[in-house]
């Protein structure tokens, strides 16, 4: 009887090391109260418009570690891609939120004429970082965020890859802001053919905030959003802005949805409904507040 519950243990642990969890989450406006020369940020200093204080900017960080630790019911995530975090200041601040977990961060800085970049969290002890790098996008007549890239092993198992993401906004119409987004897909996938190429059963995800609905336009990789969910809402209308894609080695073994616990939202006054309960509505600031974005998260059973 002892050898049975042994190896019903065994295969439990193998069984545990064998799921990936990945977080994609869009914070909104995850600034260092710190004046940065380099970054156009003064609305999100002590002296801006906003106010944004010290006190203000530890409780946006404990906010988005609460909402770290409650999407998977036993764990933190193994990976956390972030969008709209200015710098390295707010990753350390982060991290220490979460002292029990042995979270690692990457980012690096862009060219984002609002300061803001992509950045990723990764569970140091179970994975081993074998590269990253930004990856520069090239658009006529502005600068947007790079697109972050990183290669990691878990155990014996293949290289994983993660391209992370955030896409241009719709500021100025959805028709005339769709060929920054285009250009952007092009470049994601140029980068996952080339792994692809040269190991066809290689494991990539793509994640973070796209900016438009959730589409299958990055061939061979497949998007996972149901069209029927939604992480955020404009004018009344919900849309599914945040996405996963995977390659087809991972097609038949990953799961997505949205987390849209009921704490990260409030009522919708004007529109009726919810809608994401946001840190400023305007310059009205909510201490409660977390995002104007509803975190997904994406299973992976190897």
């Amino acid at each position: 009887m002892r050898w049975f519950f042994l190896v019903i243990g065994l295969w439990l642990s193998v069984s545990a090391a064998a799921e990936v969890t990945i977080m994609s989450y869009n914070v909104e406006n995850f600034f260092h109260p710190s004046v940065d020369s380099l970054n156009p940020d003064r609305d999100y200093t002590p002296d801006g418009p906003r106010r944004w204080s010290y006190a203000r900017f530890y409780r946006k960080t404990e906010q988005i570690a609460r909402v770290i630790a409650s999407v998977t019911p036993d764990s933190y995530p193994d990976f956390v891609a972030l969008n709209e975090v200015e710098s390295d200041s707010c990753l350390i601040r982060l991290c220490r939120k979460m002292p029990h977990y042995p979270y690692r961060f990457i980012h690096f800085d862009s060219p984002d004429k609002r300061g803001i970049d992509v950045a990723l969290l990764y569970d140091s002890t179970r994975f081993r970082l074998i590269s990253a790098k930004p990856v520069p996008v090239c658009l006529p007549q502005t600068t947007t965020r790079d697109l972050l890239y990183a290669s990691f092993t878990l155990g014996e198992i293949d290289t994983i890859h993660i391209i992370a993401c955030h896409l241009p906004s719709q500021v100025g119409g959805y028709k005339a802001s769709q060929p920054k987004r285009d250009t952007i897909k092009a470049l994601v996938r140029y980068l996952a053919d080339s792994i692809l190429l040269a190991f066809p059963a290689s494991r990539i995800i793509v994640c973070g905030d796209m900016n438009m609905p959730p589409k299958d336009d990055l061939q061979p990789l497949r998007n996972l959003m149901p069209k029927t969910c939604a992480t955020h809402k404009f004018r009344g209308i919900w849309i599914c802005l945040d996405q996963f894609y995977v390659s087809e080695s991972l097609l038949e073994h990953s799961s997505a949805r949205v987390f849209d616990a009921r704490w990260l939202q409030e009522e919708d006054r004007r529109y009726l409904d919810l809608r994401p309960k946001r840190t400023f509505v305007g310059f009205r600031y909510n201490r409660n507040g977390f995002s104007d974005h509803l975190p997904i998260l994406l299973t992976i059973n190897l």
